[in-house]
Order: C-alpha cells, then sequence, then structure tokens
C-alpha cells in the first residue's frame, strides 16, 4: 500500500523542516555548517534548501541561506497544515480500525 510513499514523504519533509529550523535559528548559513549542524548529508541539505527556495521559505546570500522576510506567517501555516494532517490521519486511522473489527 502507500504507506511507505506516505512515511517516505513525512521523512522528506521532516528533513525540511529541520533545515528551514536550522535557518532560522543560524542564517546566514551554509550547507556544510547545515550538515554539521543537523546531521544530514550534504546533498540531501542541498536538495532541502532547494525545495524550501522553491516554497520561498528561505532566500540564498552569499553568505548563506537566511529565512524570508515573511518567514512567521510561513511557520503559522506549516504549523495549520501539520495539525490538520494529524486530525486527517486520525480520521483515517479510526475508518482503518472499524474495518478489522
Amino acid at each position: 500500500m502507500g504507506i511507505d510513499r506516505l512515511g517516505n514523504q513525512v521523512e522528506k519533509e521532516s528533513r525540511d523542516l529541520a533545515i528551514l529550523e536550522a535557518v532560522i535559528e543560524n542564517g546566514p548559513i551554509g550547507i556544510v555548517r547545515l550538515a554539521e549542524e543537523t546531521g544530514i548529508p550534504k546533498h540531501k541539505v542541498r536538495y532541502s534548501l532547494r525545495m524550501l527556495e522553491d516554497d520561498e521559505l528561505i532566500e540564498p546570500t552569499p553568505q548563506g541561506a537566511i529565512p524570508a522576510d515573511d518567514i512567521d506567517e510561513h511557520v503559522a501555516q506549516i504549523n495549520e497544515g501539520i495539525d490538520h494532517l494529524v486530525d486527517r490521519l486520525e480520521e483515517l486511522k479510526g475508518v482503518v480500525g472499524s474495518v478489522e473489527s
């Protein structure tokens, strides 16, 4: 089933959020330092930075990545989205649970 695919996507999003958190706390910050701070391999840091930039959550500078000017709004939206997903997953779990009975 797609549970493995969903798990992989959640893992990727978790990595992106760890990178975003490090940029918010330490920006400007480059790939090497992000890898050191997070324990995430450089090639995955690079990919996450690209995704975060595409989502307009960070901005590249010559000194390293920095959070977008409106990052607080973005973080609030991310948190709302996560809350919604948790609620939806609980609903789905209930549906699967009722089938098992």
